[in-house]
């Protein structure tokens, strides 16, 4: 009896597999989407007048943000399952870079030096980790 879970295919399709390549492109498309939900949950944050969970549950830019992270975690479920975490993971680190960006850009938040050194940090880490060390 096939199931839905079925690891190969029972009907003969061909089971569909990114390329590591496609799966840094998505991670980093991943990244990229997180940083829009935080924004996001920033701007339903500031809207609440109250903690009443009711408020929270009809305002729409919150849970957008929440959807949006449950698209994210669903997409990184299919980066991970075909390539390397060792590379893939250190890619959502990014989602800092994005998030300080926005910030200062809709929220008029400002970035001192420190900050500043710390994005550069974290480009310059995921740069290094993400080499494939292959020649």
């Amino acid at each position: 009896m096939s199931t839905f879970f079925s690891p190969s295919p029972a009907s003969g399709q061909k089971s569909f597999h990114f390329s590591k390549a496609q799966s840094f492109c998505l991670v980093l498309v991943c990244t990229l989407f997180a940083a829009a939900a935080q924004v996001l949950i920033k701007l339903g944050a500031n809207a609440l007048q109250s903690a009443n969970p009711l408020a929270m549950l009809t305002n729409v830019p919150l849970v957008a943000g929440y959807s949006l992270y449950g698209i994210v975690t669903l997409l990184l479920v299919l980066a991970l399952r075909d390539g390397e975490l060792s590379i893939l993971f250190p890619v959502i680190s990014l989602t800092y870079v994005w998030v300080a960006i926005l910030s200062v850009t809709y929220f008029k938040e400002t970035l001192n030096v420190y900050r500043v050194l710390g994005v550069l940090i974290i480009v310059a880490g995921v740069a290094v980790l993400s080499k494939d060390g292959k020649q």
